[in-house]
């Protein structure tokens, strides 16, 4: 069976159909970046589009959004074929777009957000009521409580996303993209975007998700299309749902291939953390090791305290009470800049917000963190030779795709601004490692690149302490695991006690009974 007829058999039977896109190519250069892509969408409907970076997602957004005009194919929307789109065109069409970085103007209020550029006016006065009453409305169709007047830029991304879902459907719009949307939001923030694209769904929005997060695509998918190196690889339903097979299909490798065999080697003792508590409460008499030559892995539920650890050992939170000793030397952790001295980086959460600048080339955010070294500058001025050899030497490192330093960094795909944020402990002479969520929100290949680096790094040697939601993660990957909970390090799992069950069980307060070599 070839490519279209799997699609066809994916398709069922039924004709109704909001979005056909039928052989759909488009080449830069000799990069063929869609190579005769077909994809469709019901009405009422959520499609997962899922693939790697690089897979052509991307371009083929940006064709239905008018923002890409494509080689070859066809474009129908409800039964009427309409050649390619402009992007008003796109918008005439009912088609909305919420991406990753939102279109919306910080300075201003929520209200003239969502009216931007087509406010309403009854005999040229701004109808102000006129405007709040229908997103009022919206809002309150959606569930959202979000005040009218705020200033968009003092709103938390969770709400600057519901503005943008909001914009979309004042737009009318029958067709809504969703880009990665829970990527930097938290557990609770995602439940809710969750039930909003249900009632979306209900009130009829065909919905085209982007995302890597396999429990959300089990939650809401109806079906999922896999692409694969700008090919369209198949379509699941619903039923037929598994990782295994999703991740194979996307990767072209089985599942068990993604994660290294990592040889692992406690030497030296780097790290010991005693009885810590944090001043803002949220590390309370937390205790653990860290060796060279090992990984050691947190796993907590949401605000459980484990990232405030990783925060405290950088010097980010001050300390309220106990001890970290390095090297067998107490220290007090005071600020970043003495903890990157001392040879340990840590690595945020949030590149968007705590990570990266956005704005600036790849070289910049590449060696910010090394601006103080003598190899990158002396006397007070750059040595740009310098800092260009060694940043490019850490972004090849990391496989950093495309390996352009100047491209900013923000137009990169989500696993490569990730790679640029880990290549920051590459460009100084790095011994300790603190990732905090080092996977979040990049697809299964990226991630897979990401572990490789991890390998490398340990079996070089280096100490990594990996802080992480994702419990294959930490498992496959550590060689002692901590759980925490309540800002309590409540188990130390090594060998056969590294099981997902101990782990839940230390979650909810039922923490196995085992020997606790880190733990005081």
């Amino acid at each position: 069976m070839n490519d279209k007829q799997q699609m066809q058999a994916a398709l069922g039977t039924q004709d109704e159909h909001v979005l056909q896109m039928s052989d759909i190519s488009k080449t830069y250069g000799v990069n063929r970046a869609l190579d005769e892509v077909s994809f469709d969408l019901r009405p009422g409907e959520v499609h997962v589009l899922f693939g790697e970076n690089g897979a052509g997602k991307s371009t083929l957004i940006k064709v239905l959004t008018g923002n890409v005009r494509p080689d070859a194919g066809t474009l129908t929307i409800n039964g009427q074929s309409c050649g390619f789109l402009t992007l008003r065109g796109a918008k005439a069409a009912g088609i909305s777009a919420v991406f990753q970085e939102f279109q919306l103007a910080p300075s201003l209020s929520v209200v003239d957000n969502l009216f931007l550029g087509r406010e309403k006016t009854r005999r040229g006065i701004l109808a102000r009521a006129e405007m709040q009453d229908q997103a009022r409305q919206v809002l309150a169709e959606l569930g959202f409580a979000i005040d009218l007047e705020a200033t968009v830029g003092t709103l938390t991304r969770a709400q600057r996303q519901m503005v943008e879902i909001c914009k979309a459907l004042l737009l009318h719009a029958s067709i809504l993209i969703l880009d990665e949307p829970t990527a930097s939001l938290n557990d609770h923030e995602a439940d809710a975007l969750l039930d909003v694209v249900r009632k979306l769904r209900h009130r009829g929005v065909g919905i085209i998700y982007v995302s890597h997060r396999m429990r959300e695509i089990h939650e809401i998918a109806d079906r999922v299309t896999v692409l694969r190196s700008g090919r369209y690889i198949g379509t699941l339903p619903r039923a037929g749902l598994q990782e295994a097979k999703l991740v194979e299909m996307m990767t072209g490798r089985p599942i068990a291939a993604l994660y290294p065999e990592i040889r692992q080697d406690p030497r030296a003792m780097r790290i010991r953390i005693s009885n810590l508590s944090t001043v803002n409460g949220a590390v309370k008499d937390a205790s653990l090791t860290l060796r060279a030559g090992e990984i050691v892995g947190i796993a907590g539920l949401m605000g459980s305290g484990k990232s405030e650890i990783g925060q405290a050992l950088f010097g980010l939170l001050p300390i309220r009470s106990g001890q970290i000793e390095m090297d067998g030397t107490l220290i007090k952790p005071r600020n970043p800049s003495a903890m990157l001295a001392r040879h340990l980086c840590y690595f945020p959460p949030d590149r968007n917000v705590g990570g990266l600048a956005v704005s600036r080339p790849v070289l910049e955010n590449g060696s910010m963190t090394g601006l103080s070294l003598n190899m990158f500058s002396r006397f007070g001025f750059l040595r740009r030779r310098n800092e260009r050899s060694e940043v490019m030497k850490a972004m090849k490192a990391v496989r950093l795709r495309p390996l352009d330093l100047t491209l900013p960094v923000g137009s990169l795909s989500g696993g490569n601004m990730q790679k640029v944020l880990l290549a920051r402990g590459l460009v100084r002479n790095t011994e300790v490692f603190v990732f905090d969520e080092p996977t979040v929100g990049i697809d299964v290949g990226a991630k897979a690149e990401i572990y490789d680096l991890l390998k490398s790094l340990v079996e070089k040697g280096a100490a990594v302490l990996m802080i992480s939601s994702d419990l294959q993660e930490v498992l496959r990957l550590s060689n002692r695991v901590y759980v925490v909970t309540e800002g309590r390090t409540v188990a130390e799992l090594c060998g056969d006690q590294k099981t997902e069950d101990n782990v839940l069980k230390g979650f909810f307060g039922h923490a196995p009974k085992i020997r606790k070599e880190g733990v005081a």
